[in-house]
Order: C-alpha cells, then structure tokens, then sequence
C-alpha cells in the first residue's frame, strides 16, 4: 500500500495560475480553468497545499519582491473563494546562474519547508508543468509526481518522450518509466487532482 499523502506540493505558474511570462501585475492572476475547485477538494479532503515556484524575474530585476507578493496575495485571494488557504508559499527569487540551492530541480525550497511544518517526501505529492518541477519532486523522494499539460507542461512532455496522453490522466507504468519521468502525466490541475485522490484511497474527498 502507497503512504498516506497528506501535502501537495505546487507548481505555481501555469500549474494553479494560467502562464504569464514574467508575471508581475495582479490583475494579471487568474486560475486555471476548474483550478478552484480542484483544489478545494484536497483541502476537504485534509492535504496541506503549498506553493513552490521559480521567480528568477527578482533575480533577473524584472520585478521587485513588493511585485511577487502583490501577485502572491491576489492568488491567495482568489483560492479563498473557494475555501482554500495555501498553508504557505515558498519561492526561489534567484537568476539560474547564482546557483543557490533553492531553485527546483534543487530541494531548498522542500527542506525549508520540511523543518517549518514537518513534512516528510514519502506523504508528500508534487504537481507542476515543467520537467524541473518533477525533477525537483522526484529528488526529494515524492512518491506520486505529476506533470500536467497546461502552461509549459505539453511542450515538456513531448521533451521527455512521455507516451500521448489517452485521456485526462495516465500512470506511466514503473517498467516503462526513463529517467526524469512523472509518475503521471494529466491533462490539466483537475485531472491531476482526480489522479492523486485515487490513489490516496476512498474516502479522500466528497
């Protein structure tokens, strides 16, 4: 039997919130299409969510923090609607060649918030668009990673060589599975969503 999955660990741009390139203004933010909803249920359902994402626009000096949390706390207002609160929001603000440890695939980000709030890998799922979001999942030990094909996520999965999606959501079986691969490859938040309650076992949600 697989653990329990009690976090989610979430990609934000093109994953929660529809692709911006370089996203800075607030009225900017808008969920993906049933993003809401999808993850109220892991709220019902007692996940903790938390938010990972990759700001190098700090870092590259095309926005200023100020303008990352003005985009932060409209996201967060907006899951509020729908009776979600993120449990909290780490991100990475450095340029790639600064070479910190906190830019996924790096895992800075997962043990900052591991010593915050006790997460462990092996209770922890991932969801992202981008081969570094399941690189990063797949180096912290997550046994459930998830690559949807909204934002970047189609155009990474045809990168990898993953296998066309049949239909909302497949498991990419173990035997089959090359380096860098997902557990699963779904179509968007809530067929990945829909994914992940499965394989936590009834009762997960309503």
């Amino acid at each position: 039997m697989p653990a329990a999955i009690r976090n989610v660990l979430l990609d934000r741009d093109g994953t929660v919130i529809e692709e911006r390139h370089y996203l800075c203004d607030p009225e900017g933010v808008a969920l993906v299409p049933g993003g809401g909803k999808a993850l109220a249920r892991l709220a019902r359902a007692g996940m903790r969510l938390f938010a990972v994402t990759n700001q190098s626009g700090i870092g590259r000096g095309y926005y200023d923090p100020a303008q990352y949390e003005a985009v932060r706390n409209r996201l967060d207002a907006l899951l509020a609607q729908y009776g979600v609160r993120l449990t909290e929001t780490a991100h990475c603000p450095h340029a790639p060649a600064e070479g910190c440890a906190c830019r996924k695939p790096a895992t800075g980000m997962f043990t900052a918030l591991a010593a915050r709030h006790g997460l462990l890998a092996a209770e922890t799922a991932v969801i992202g668009d981008a081969a570094s979001d399941i690189a990063f999942g797949l180096a912290l030990g997550s046994p459930l990673t998830i690559l949807v094909t909204t934002g970047h996520g189609a155009r990474h999965a045809r990168e990898l060589g993953l296998p066309q999606l049949p239909n909302d959501a497949a498991s990419l079986a173990l035997s089959a599975r090359r380096p860098g691969w997902p557990h699963v490859l779904a179509r968007d938040l809530p067929a990945a969503v829909d994914h992940l309650l499965a394989y936590a076992g009834p009762g997960s949600a309503p």
